[in-house]
């Protein structure tokens, strides 16, 4: 395993001291060393293209290149301004991506890994990037990459999991009362048997898939989304404009985050039947607790001003309230929760594909 202070400690040592990204569970060890480390150097992103950009902003403000960590299901966000911004063909501007590889060949991971991890390394290869696998040899890679970068070229590091050994992680004390699995079995227990879910990647999918099952419920109404981060709402959207039902949204801030541009057509294209929940517990909590700027904005104004009637809880009493207020409207709930799960958390037991065909049995009955 690599030590992550001596690993950030080689990284700038190469001129190569300005980090943003998205975090990722096999980053995380790392991210938890430069957000200690690395100060004003350092800046989680809200997608993955937007870290390409800062990056580049650092590049033409300091002439070094600045480091981008991400998970290999992020390239997509990405790949615009690598190729049409970074590249050498238009500005020629350097950069290192660290890129977990979840879903590499041969290792077990969760099914909305499979295909990126099979693509990775020829989609990287296909867009002009030289990547390399960080293992023993991992000074050499780290060499490698900078004499690459010092002719205005971009690398690329695999991550696999275990790569980097444990760091201390202190979060970010948090005074809101409910979890989020708390939060969900309020949030389940105001809606009907008419009412449809589609629910964010990460954690709350898994607990909402739990709490179905701990009430003997089946799953037709909730459509998991497993993967996509940032485009649970689009699908609820989709949902919402082809079906009279009333489809709850249920999103983390982190994906509200990723693509809030989102939020401006839901909430000028959707219908009544649209509802929108936010859990807001101010960090990456799938991927290891960082920080998002969750909690230093003012979500219920940006949503408001996407065109939603807005109220925000803070209790189960306001959540109950809140949930009676998108009953009767085309609204949006901002529920301020701490972070935390349990230590027994599962993950769903259907495939994708078969929760996909129960959920369309269900809407289209």
């Amino acid at each position: 395993m690599i030590e992550p202070s001596l690993f950030y400690q080689s990284l700038c040592e190469k001129g190569l001291d300005f980090f943003t990204g998205v975090p990722d569970s096999l980053l995380q060890t790392l991210c938890a060393c430069l957000s200690e480390r690395a100060g004003r150097n350092y800046a989680i992103a809200a997608n993955e293209g937007n870290a390409v950009g800062i990056a580049a902003g650092h590049y033409l403000a300091t002439g070094s290149p600045g480091v981008v960590f991400l998970q290999n299901s992020g390239i997509g966000n990405a790949v615009n301004p690598l190729l049409s911004l970074a590249d050498p063909l238009v500005y020629r501007i350097p950069m290192l991506l660290l890129i977990g590889w979840r879903g590499e060949p041969g290792t077990q991971d969760e099914p909305q890994h499979k295909k990126q991890g099979l693509v990775t390394v020829s989609l990287l290869e296909s867009m002009g990037i030289p990547v390399r696998i960080l293992d023993a040899n991992w000074e050499d890679a780290l060499q490698d990459a900078a004499k690459h970068m010092q002719n205005g070229g971009i690398s690329a590091l695999l991550i696999r999991k275990g790569t980097f050994s444990e760091y201390p992680f202190q979060p970010a004390p948090c005074s809101f009362s409910m979890t989020r699995e708390h939060a969900l079995s309020v949030i389940l227990s105001c809606l009907s048997p008419e009412d449809f879910v589609v629910s964010t990647t990460g954690k709350t999918s898994r607990e909402l898939f739990e709490l179905r099952q701990a009430a003997g419920q089946g799953h037709g109404q909730d459509f998991l989304t497993v993967g996509s981060m940032g485009h649970a709402s689009s699908i609820a959207l989709g949902l919402s404009l082809a079906s009279s039902k009333n489809i709850y949204c249920i999103d983390g801030d982190g994906a509200f985050l990723m693509h809030m541009g989102a939020c401006a057509v839901n909430g000028c294209t959707g219908g009544d039947n649209f509802k929108y929940i936010v859990l807001n517990n101010g960090c990456h909590e799938s991927v290891g607790g960082q920080k998002t700027v969750g909690f230093r904005i003012h979500m219920e104004d940006i949503l408001e001003g996407c065109g939603f009637a807005v109220c925000r809880a803070e209790t189960e009493t306001q959540l109950r309230q809140g949930m009676k207020h998108l009953a009767k409207q085309k609204a949006a709930l901002v529920v301020y929760i701490r972070p935390g799960s349990r230590a027994d958390l599962g993950r769903p037991t259907s495939t994708p594909e078969e929760n996909k065909h129960c959920f369309m049995e269900a809407i289209q009955a």
